[in-house]
């Protein structure tokens, strides 16, 4: 039996295949020179990074210090079996997706791969295309996991995803200042706290320094630590062997991992956290050994850190550790005409989203946005140009009517 002898969704030379294979780094487990050469010149030129290790201690060696998208195992390995080591691996932590490599059509084999955790498996002798399919499948189908963990915590916490091209629209003075250190610190690799009033824009804000990062192709992972579960809140974020969570840092692994409201996590998670920061490991709900991260923390709070911190709410060490540069996002009201820019940015994106007419922006209507004091920032603007094109039009109680 081999999976990837499938029939494919894509086939390997369709346009963006080998765009998918170029962000994944793959680690090659085999014994014999020649099939680790073999590998190496099929997935050296289509794959980020690859790395190749003789035995399953290498392998061992490879995991402990290193993240990999994928890992691609013979079954014979001198004395060892590529499965029983997995099995061990999958015990110990969390491992990377599997694709195994056997000799033998052996039902038996296939159903203990399975039972393993084993995302493919292929049969020798195989076609350079089969490795580079089931390589690019496997990847994709962590990315699908992971992103469907974070959209069942986006549904959790109620916000929406920003549509289309990440921006900081308006030409305010303060605006224009965010934008230009951003410019700044997204190439670096330096944590940033974001701080202002919520519905200020500090999500899109953490989103544009992820776009302008040399991490842009790789995750964004939004987390509202406000609506974790206290009682899950150290496996959602940093994994559990044998359960449904991966871990937002392991989802996040070689992008941004963006940390809302982060004075609510718990106290004792903050201690956590403070370490995987320092060490660069996560330990996993359940693992007997530490995993390495590779992640961008952005955090943010709508409260004032010092304040924070003195109240007990944010541990201060902690504080230390994120606050390297520290963002304020401005209130809508202080941003002056960024109202009437963001309203018609606002109005295009949603009149295509939900299928509705734009509605006239009058000099009366700028006039009573302009006046307007904007308690909910620009949340509660985005709000209300969508209640104008659900009614035809802005409400009459904006206008003073």
């Amino acid at each position: 039996m081999t999976l990837s002898d499938r029939p494919l969704t894509r086939p390997a030379n369709a346009p963006g295949f080998a765009a998918k294979l170029a962000r994944v780094s793959v680690l090659v487990v085999d014994d014999e020179p020649g099939m680790r050469n073999f590998m190496a010149r099929i997935l050296g030129p289509q794959c980020r990074r690859i790395e190749l290790a003789a035995s399953v201690q290498e392998a061992q060696e490879w995991l402990a210090v290193e993240p990999f998208d994928v890992v691609v195992l013979d079954n014979i390995l001198g004395n060892d079996r590529g499965l029983d080591w997995l099995v061990t691996q999958r015990a110990r932590g969390i491992v990377p997706p599997v694709i195994l490599i056997s000799a033998f059509a052996d039902l038996e084999i296939a159903i203990e791969a399975m039972q393993a955790g084993v995302v493919d498996l292929i049969l020798k002798p195989f076609r350079s295309n089969q490795l580079l399919t089931a390589v690019a499948r496997s990847a994709e189908q962590a990315r699908l996991m992971g992103e469907n963990q974070i959209l069942k915590h986006e549904l959790r916490r109620g916000s929406e995803m920003t549509p289309g091209p990440v921006a900081l629209t308006g030409a305010s003075p303060a605006i224009t200042a965010i934008r230009e250190t951003i410019a700044r610190v997204a190439p670096l690799p330096s944590s940033v706290l974001l701080t202002g009033p919520s519905g200020s824009g500090k999500e899109v804000a953490a989103r544009l320094i992820h776009a302008m990062s040399d991490r842009r192709d790789a995750p964004f992972v939004p987390v509202n630590s406000a609506t974790l579960n206290e009682d899950h809140a150290e496996a959602d974020l940093f994994g559990e062997v044998g359960g449904e969570r991966r871990g937002f840092f392991l989802h996040a692994q070689g992008g941004t991992l963006f940390l809302d409201e982060i004075s609510e996590l718990p106290l004792s998670i903050q201690a956590r956290l403070l370490r995987v920061l320092e060490d660069r490991r996560i330990r996993p709900v359940g693992a007997e050994r530490e995993l390495p991260v590779d992640i961008r923390l952005i955090s943010a709070t709508n409260a004032d850190p010092a304040m924070l911190v003195a109240t007990g709410r944010l541990r201060e060490d902690l504080w230390h550790r994120i606050n390297i540069l520290q963002l304020p996002m401005p209130p809508l009201a202080a941003r002056g005409r960024d109202v009437i820019d963001l309203a018609a940015h606002f109005m295009e994106t949603l009149s295509g989203r939900l299928g509705r007419p734009p509605v006239a922006i009058t000099s009366g209507v700028e006039a009573a946005l302009m006046a307007r004091p904007w308690p909910g920032n620009v949340r509660e603007l985005r709000n209300l140009v969508e209640r104008a094109l659900i009614l035809g039009a802005f409400p009459p109680d904006l206008l003073g009517q």
